[in-house]
């Protein structure tokens, strides 16, 4: 068994959509739209074949708040401490948040913690 696909509510999904074909080298669909209902998303295909679906809907707005009950954070595998270094330092020079610096943890994964443009967490590690 495997996971098919992992979804996400977003505001801006056309910058979401660049921020992870961007960093994270996804593919990606072309936007589906459901006028009826409000609705768009783009599949992210990544090389491994799992895929992230963002999504955008009329009326869902409510931002999620830290350390609640749910899903915690993504976490990719680069290959290597120096592609996790590397990725965290571009990601540093563009401006976006890290919340952890690369390091080894408590459980032996070398990782970073940062944040994709809508604040959900993304652990970048081998």
């Amino acid at each position: 068994m495997k996971i098919e696909h992992i979804a996400i509510w977003v505001k801006d999904i056309e910058r979401m959509k660049e921020f992870y074909t961007h960093y994270f080298e996804a593919e990606s669909n072309s936007l589906y739209v459901n006028e009826k209902k409000g609705f768009a998303s783009y599949f992210l295909t990544f090389s491994s074949g799992s895929r992230l679906e963002i999504m955008m809907k009329v009326g869902v707005n409510k931002e999620a708040q830290p350390d609640q009950l749910g899903w915690a954070h993504v976490a990719f595998s680069v290959g290597s401490k120096e592609e996790v270094d590397r990725l965290t330092e571009r990601i540093r020079e563009d401006g976006y948040m890290i919340l952890g610096e690369p390091r080894t943890t408590g459980d032996g994964y070398y990782e970073s913690v940062i944040e994709d443009p809508e604040g959900n967490i993304i652990e970048i590690t081998i």
